[in-house]
């Protein structure tokens, strides 16, 4: 990882490759955490933050995977782990961190996709995010507007 990337863009990385983590093997939160807490970069992460985006993510993988499938144009078991990883952790944020205006969690969670994800991923989770983000932020984005 760069040392350009801010402590945030640190644990929303480190959360993501948790959740991703996750997805693929079973294993539990606390076992992800300790894992990542050991990688190379996560000191200069924030810590809280990361904490907070992995267990309110995985402890309601549903709930958010409920929210936003009416917005992805394929069933959810053909995403690729990472574009359901972004999606999981982006729709956690727009739901439960609304301090976060819409357009950072959108905007980290497309540079996510171009880092992570497949040649043109980032414009499919931009897609669902902005639909997303029309349903749990309207109010938000209607200030914007005014």
């Amino acid at each position: 990882m760069s040392s350009a990337k801010s402590p945030r863009r640190r644990a929303r990385e480190f959360a993501l490759q948790g959740i991703y983590q996750w997805l693929l093997s079973g294993n539990s939160v606390p076992v992800i955490e300790d894992h990542m807490s050991q990688v190379s970069g996560f000191d200069k992460a924030d810590r809280e933050l990361f904490v907070e985006l992995l267990r309110g993510t995985l402890d309601n993988v549903a709930d958010l995977q409920y929210d936003f499938a009416p917005y992805i144009d394929r069933p959810l078991a053909e995403l690729s782990p990472v574009e359901r990883a972004i999606l999981l952790l982006a729709t956690h944020e727009l739901k439960c961190r609304l301090e976060t205006p819409y357009r950072v969690v959108i905007n980290e969670a497309i540079e996510l996709a171009k880092g992570y994800g497949a040649t043109d991923g980032h414009r499919f989770i931009n897609g669902v995010l902005d639909k997303l983000a029309a349903q749990l932020r309207a109010a938000e984005i209607e200030a914007l507007k005014k």
